[in-house]
């Protein structure tokens, strides 16, 4: 009866440990899957939708930039502030681009924001070699925009702005020679949470 008791008390400590790793491993393996973007976005789009990404000129690229937003956070801390470096949580950002893949010429990128933060997209070369996310933040968490080719970060407009707001759209159109490129996030913080994609343009 002894060895028992003593026993209970660590089986149930090892019980509840496991089922907390379980259900962080869980929430992080949904998390990645989109399944908590898959249940928002017609809702959100519907309550929120503010405009919408003009017909394309060329090819187009359509953009979705997403974040966890208050799950990312907890639900007692502030909203974070978008001008200061730092990761925001682990990689639980998204940007994912489609088609992935478009011939050289006239390309509009169009985005549309479906995530709770302020977001943006820049069009970047990719040099040889090299694969997108591994661009180094400097200390102000972005990365150097040097060579940009384009960017869609202004609400319900085209080109350079402020950041497209939550449930906004906005878009970029861009001339694109066969090669790789980057489409990123460079937001303070954003690039190093997760938020780039490759984007090949062929012949």
């Amino acid at each position: 009866m002894t060895r028992r008791r003593r026993r209970t008390p660590w089986a149930a400590i090892a019980i509840a440990v496991a089922a907390l790793a379980l259900g962080i491993a869980t929430t992080g393996l949904m998390a990645a899957a989109g399944a908590f973007h898959r249940t928002a976005p017609a809702a959100w789009r519907a309550q929120n939708a503010r405009c919408a990404a003009p017909a394309a000129k060329g090819s187009a690229v359509d953009v979705t930039v997403w974040d966890m937003g208050r799950m990312m956070r907890g639900p007692n801390r502030p909203v974070p502030d978008d001008r200061r470096p730092g990761r925001y949580g682990m990689g639980m950002m998204r940007l994912v681009a489609r088609p992935t893949t478009v011939p050289a010429g006239k390309v509009t990128v169009r985005v549309v924001n479906e995530g709770t933060l302020t977001h943006e997209v820049i069009v970047m070369p990719l040099a040889a070699g090299r694969a997108a996310g591994e661009r180094a933040p400097g200390a102000d968490g972005r990365v150097s925009e040097t060579g940009s080719l384009g960017e869609a970060s202004r609400t319900c407009g085209s080109g350079a702005g402020d950041g497209i707001a939550p449930g906004a759209a906005a878009w970029t159109t861009v001339t694109l020679r066969p090669g790789r490129y980057e489409l990123l996030c460079n937001v303070p913080g954003h690039y190093a949470a997760g938020m780039y994609t490759e984007l090949d343009v062929t012949r």
